[in-house]
C-alpha cells in the first residue's frame, strides 16, 4: 500500500538525480531518476477527456481514482512505512491536482543558474562527440546557439522546466514547495538534507554519507538510449567542481539572468529556499 508520497522536479542538470541518490540512503525512502508516472498521468487525463466520445461515462471521481491508481500500481512494493519520491519535470504544472490527490505531499524543485545548466548540457554534447543526442532529436547539425535556443524555448528541456517552476510558485500552494539550489546541495549536502527533512517533517537518520553515493538503477541504460551518456551520472563523493564555462560569453551572460530566485526582491508566501 502506497504510504507517503512527495515529488521532485525542477531544472535538468540541477541535482535531482544526486538528491534521489542521497535520499535513498534512508532505508524508509525510495527515490529514483525520472519515472514514467508523469507521462502515464498525462495520458490518463488525455484519454478520459472529452476528446473521446466515451468520456461521457467518466466523471471526476473516476478520474481521481484512476490517477491515484497509477501511483499505487507503479509503486506496488511500497508499504505504509515507505516514503516515496517521484521525479518528473511536469509535476509543478500539476500541483493543483497533486494537492487534491495527496494533501500531505510536498514538492522539491531543484534549481541552478540556467547559464550553468545550458553549459552542462553542452559539455555533455561535446564529450559525446560521436553520439547524436535525443535531446536534439538525434540531429547531426546545429551550433551551440541553435542548441541553446532549442533548450531554452518554451517547449525546450530547460525553458519548459523553468516555466513549470514559475507556474507553481504563483499558485496558492507555495508553502508546499522547497527550492533546492544546486550550489547548496554540492557545497553542503548534509545541510541541504537537514533542510529537506525539516521541510518534510521527518527525522533525519544517521545513514546519510555524501562520500559514498550510489547511482540510480538503470541510469546508464536510460542515458544510452537517449544518446547522451553521463546525463544522469553522479559521482561517488559529493563535491563542488569549479571550472570555466565553455559557452560563448554572450550566451552565458544571456542566461545567467534567469536565476530569478536569487533576486533579493523575489518573495512568495511560505516558500522555502535553501
Amino acid at each position: 500500500m502506497l504510504g507517503k508520497i512527495h515529488f521532485i522536479a525542477g531544472l535538468p542538470r540541477a541535482g535531482s538525480t544526486l538528491l534521489s541518490s542521497l535520499l535513498r540512503q534512508n532505508p524508509r525512502f525510495t527515490a529514483g531518476m525520472t519515472s514514467p508516472v508523469g507521462h502515464l498521468f498525462n495520458a490518463a487525463l488525455r484519454e478520459t477527456s472529452m476528446r473521446n466520445e466515451d468520456a461521457a461515462f467518466i466523471d471526476n471521481d473516476f478520474r481521481e481514482r484512476l490517477l491515484k491508481g497509477i501511483f499505487s500500481v507503479y509503486y506496488a512494493d511500497a508499504t505504509d512505512e515507505t516514503v516515496t519520491f517521484d521525479t518528473n519535470r511536469i509535476w509543478p504544472t500539476k500541483l493543483s491536482a497533486l494537492t487534491h490527490l495527496f494533501p500531505e505531499a510536498r514538492m522539491i524543485c531543484c534549481v541552478r543558474n540556467p547559464a550553468w545548466v545550458v553549459d552542462s548540457i553542452e559539455t555533455l554534447i561535446r564529450r559525446n562527440a560521436f553520439e547524436l543526442s535525443g535531446i536534439f532529436n538525434f540531429e547531426p547539425g546545429g551550433t551551440v546557439y541553435s542548441r541553446t535556443d532549442g533548450l531554452t524555448g518554451p517547449n525546450g528541456m530547460v525553458g519548459f522546466a523553468i516555466n513549470a517552476v514559475r507556474e507553481a510558485l504563483y499558485t496558492q500552494y507555495t508553502d508546499r514547495i522547497l527550492l533546492l539550489q544546486y550550489e547548496t546541495l554540492v557545497r553542503d549536502p548534509m545541510g541541504a538534507l537537514a533542510g529537506i527533512y525539516d521541510f518534510l517533517g521527518e527525522d533525519m537518520p544517521d545513514t546519510h554519507d555524501p562520500n559514498n553515493v550510489a547511482p540510480c538503477d538503470d541510469m546508464e541504460e536510460f542515458d544510452r538510449r537517449l544518446g547522451t551518456p553521463g546525463l544522469h551520472a553522479v559521482g561517488r563523493r559529493v563535491a563542488e567542481r569549479k571550472r570555466e564555462t565553455i559557452l560563448p560569453p554572450d550566451l552565458f551572460e544571456r542566461y545567467q539572468a534567469g536565476a530569478f530566485w536569487r533576486d533579493p526582491s523575489f518573495r512568495r508566501p511560505g516558500l522555502r529556499i535553501i
